[in-house]
């Protein structure tokens, strides 16, 4: 199926990671441009010759989204070299693990920065372009937590409501131009951040991280973890001209984890 977005730019945050190098990877897959931004380089760079090995055009940028010089510096890169980018894959890593009774107040200032700030000034930063040309997607990942809050993340399930709020809010005010504004729920995704999540559950707990796993999986509906390449491929499709309807929508990729309507 032609997605019909072949030509277009992409910037993926976060795209060393698992959900970042899978999303760069479908979306390299259908002729999308892709700026893969990554703090680390040498994980921006492994997306990059995935894209590369299945036919695609990347580039790897370094970026710290916690810092908004950096962000405005990887903006000016991309938009030299593949032009104003035209779809907002927003990915940020996972915060430390907290209690609500015992995150440090600094610790909610650097990840409201990294989580929060710098998402939205990249898509500041977008937004003139992309309203110009009628033609623009913004895309963001949150977690499960938005939802139905997980114990011990307490600064992922609080700040990544806001990212809730306001993807919500800007495709209320950007749909008229050709803009559309979405948000992924991702349920638990075969990722590094979830291995690590289920080996601390393990040490915690004092169980095996295979009794940690069975656990969760007995949760899931489909009966396990997803894969990246589940999580790209939804990616693609709000990317795509089929999804030009599907804006201010919350959508989740969670194998039925979440059992809310």
């Amino acid at each position: 199926m032609d997605l019909g977005i072949a030509g277009r730019c992409a910037v993926v945050l976060a795209g060393g990671g698992g959900l970042g190098s899978a999303s760069a990877l479908a979306l390299g897959s259908e002729g999308v441009r892709v700026a893969v931004a990554d703090i680390s380089q040498d994980r921006a760079e492994h997306s990059v010759l995935r894209v590369l090995e299945a036919g695609g055009r990347a580039k790897a940028y370094h970026c710290n989204i916690g810092d908004e010089a950096s962000i405005e510096s990887l903006y000016a890169r991309v938009s030299d070299d593949f032009g104003s980018p035209d779809i907002l894959v927003n990915i940020t890593g996972g915060p430390p693990t907290y209690r609500a009774s015992d995150v440090p107040f600094d610790a909610w200032e650097q990840e409201f920065k990294k989580m929060v700030l710098g998402v939205i000034r990249l898509t500041t930063l977008a937004l003139p372009a992309m309203r110009h040309s009628q033609w623009g997607r913004v895309i963001t990942s949150t977690s499960s937590g938005v939802l139905a809050p997980i114990p011990g993340l307490v600064l992922s399930n609080a700040l990544r409501l806001a990212l809730v709020g306001w993807s919500k809010s800007l495709a209320g005010e950007v749909g008229h131009d050709g803009v559309t504004a979405n948000v992924i729920v991702p349920g638990r995704i075969a990722t590094e951040r979830v291995q690590q999540l289920d080996n601390e559950r393990s040490a915690r707990e004092g169980v095996a991280v295979e009794a940690v796993r069975a656990g969760s999986w007995a949760t899931i509906p489909v009966g396990r973890y997803g894969t990246p390449e589940e999580f790209g491929s939804v990616v693609a499709f709000l990317a795509s001209s089929a999804a030009s309807y599907v804006t201010g929508s919350v959508l989740r990729v969670d194998g039925g984890l979440v059992a809310s309507i």
